[in-house]
């Protein structure tokens, strides 16, 4: 219970709008178009490794890029307007693959009804989050793409954390009354969302007795999501404010 408290009075201070002024959720905030809200959200998390700074500065470069209207952008730019793309780097993420996941974001809303419906119609085959972004990774490569591509999308069935993915997923599902995840989708229960797992939150973890396992992997993720399910079943991802706060903070050591 002293656990509890101190998790839930880390909720209290990080899960606020002042926090993430300086987090890749703050690009699609930017926007109020639900399908904007879902590309920017979706494109930002997945640049969403390394320091937070570096991460924003490229996410709102390629939303300009994008004329700041990502879905129209997605969905009806040109090959003389996707050219710019091309030139686009963040560490391991280059042009070829900014390119390919327009495609396949483009596939994806064009024959596959958007974002949400392709992770609800995974997630309903078993109730689970790691069938959800299996079924979505199916789709998102079911056209051509580069093979160096196929890294930059987790795979939980080969072990992976996922953490961008399980942390869009928190972007995308949940909601409270502090509005900072957005809960546009309404199909996947907060209570079956899994913990972003990185280094910052698994350190914390660890060191409050939450977390044994020394890998940062899927099974990791499943151990500590069930630890957090016992202090709020209905919303246990609430703590990755209070496990990423406390650790990006150094506030434990």
């Amino acid at each position: 219970m002293e656990i509890k408290a101190l998790l839930d009075s880390l909720v209290l201070t990080y899960n606020r709008t002042e926090f993430i002024e300086t987090d890749p959720i703050s690009v699609p905030h930017a926007f109020s178009r639900k399908e904007d809200m879902e590309i920017a959200g979706f494109l930002s998390a997945t640049l969403g490794w390394g320091n937070r700074k570096a991460i924003l500065k490229s996410a709102r470069q390629l939303m300009a890029w994008m004329d700041n209207q990502p879905f129209d952008f997605v969905m009806h730019a040109s090959e003389q307007e996707l050219k710019p793309l091309e030139k686009f780097v963040y560490r391991t993420f280059n042009g070829a693959d900014c390119l390919f996941f327009i495609h396949a974001l483009r596939n994806i809303y064009s024959q596959h009804q958007g974002l949400e419906a392709v992770f609800t119609h995974g997630f309903r085959q078993n109730g689970e989050i790691k069938t959800a972004i299996g079924y979505f990774r199916y789709i998102f490569f079911s056209i051509p793409y580069p093979a160096r591509t196929n890294k930059h999308v987790a795979s939980p069935m080969e072990g992976s954390s996922a953490k961008r993915l399980n942390m869009f997923l928190r972007w995308m599902v949940r909601s409270d009354e502090q509005k900072i995840d957005f809960g546009l989708w309404k199909q996947i229960p907060m209570g079956a969302l899994k913990i972003p797992l990185d280094v910052h939150s698994g350190s914390v973890a660890r060191l409050l007795g939450l977390l044994n396992r020394k890998q940062n992997d899927w099974k990791a993720v499943e151990l500590l999501t069930q630890k957090l399910r016992e202090f709020d079943p209905e919303d246990p991802i609430k703590y990755d404010f209070a496990l990423f706060g406390a650790g990006v903070n150094k506030l434990l050591r």
